[in-house]
């Protein structure tokens, strides 16, 4: 029989980074090193996170792609330093999860943030004319205040999507959904108190996770390789996104573009 890949990939683990924030960006290069996975018929995925969460939009794709994907592929999470908020939704498309003890994980829930600069605006004389459609057409507009009526119509959106966190941890956990509103306040916790809720499988390292995957797939944990997937960049700029990412002012800007982007988005998102 020939393959229409080589069989080598049927003894191979695939490995998938997440870290950081979760945007576009990292929605549109976890897909395609998901349709890698699928077209080259790895048996196993070693999802590794390591993220505070982010968009919503973006988190749902991904865990969409990730549910799809498990109908032909075993997948293992492995939680590392963070996998928070956004980051444990992704998990949530896993069949199983690992995360070390002390792995900083929950924040289950949504946050919106506007920025009100209307007293600002007022000290140096500036203001805004607007001519709109409709009475909320300017929600969260950054040179007023919020409306009560705004807030509602906030506040019932943030529900919604809260509500579609809650029922997918439950649905992929075996939980109750009240079960979770117990523990879904938007609080953190750590990985040895998340196997105790029910919300990771096991506490161990990523190697465990990778050796947990290899015989889920029925291949000898050691000798299946373990590869890692990602999008080829050129050298200079692999180079240069480590240096950025390692200093705290690569880090502080980061965020700061992070913020500017997903201003007025929902977010399911940890930010200490």
């Amino acid at each position: 029989m020939v393959w229409p890949f080589p069989p080598k990939t049927r003894k191979q683990i695939a490995r998938i980074e997440i870290t950081g924030a979760i945007a576009a960006d990292t929605r549109k290069r976890v897909l395609k090193a998901l349709e890698e996975v699928e077209e080259k018929k790895y048996p196993a995925l070693l999802l590794r996170i390591d993220s505070p969460g982010g968009t919503v939009g973006d988190s749902q794709e991904i865990y969409y792609a990730l549910k799809k994907l498990q109908k032909k592929t075993k997948i293992i999470a492995s939680f590392g330093n963070i996998s928070a908020s956004g980051g444990v939704y992704i998990g949530m498309g896993a069949q199983h999860i690992v995360a070390n003890p002390g792995t900083i994980t929950g924040s289950i829930g949504v946050i919106l943030r506007g920025n009100n600069l209307e007293r600002l605006l007022e000290k140096v004389g500036v203001s805004f004319k607007v001519i709109k459609s409709g009475p909320y057409k300017d929600i969260l507009s950054f040179d007023r205040e919020l409306t009560e009526a705004e807030e509602k119509i906030l506040q019932d959106m943030i529900d919604i999507s809260y509500g579609q966190f809650v029922k997918t941890v439950a649905e992929a956990r075996n939980l109750e959904v009240e079960t979770v509103k117990t523990f879904a306040d938007g609080r953190i916790f750590t990985g040895e108190q998340a196997k105790e809720l029910g919300v990771v499988d096991r506490l161990g390292t990523e190697e465990d996770a990778r050796i947990w995957a290899a015989e889920l797939a029925g291949l000898d944990p050691e000798k299946a390789e373990c590869r890692t997937i990602e999008e080829p960049r050129p050298l200079v700029s692999r180079l240069l996104s480590r240096s950025q990412l390692s200093s705290p002012m690569g880090r502080t800007l980061n965020w700061v573009e992070f913020e500017l982007a997903t201003a007025g988005q929902p977010l399911w998102l940890y930010r200490p």
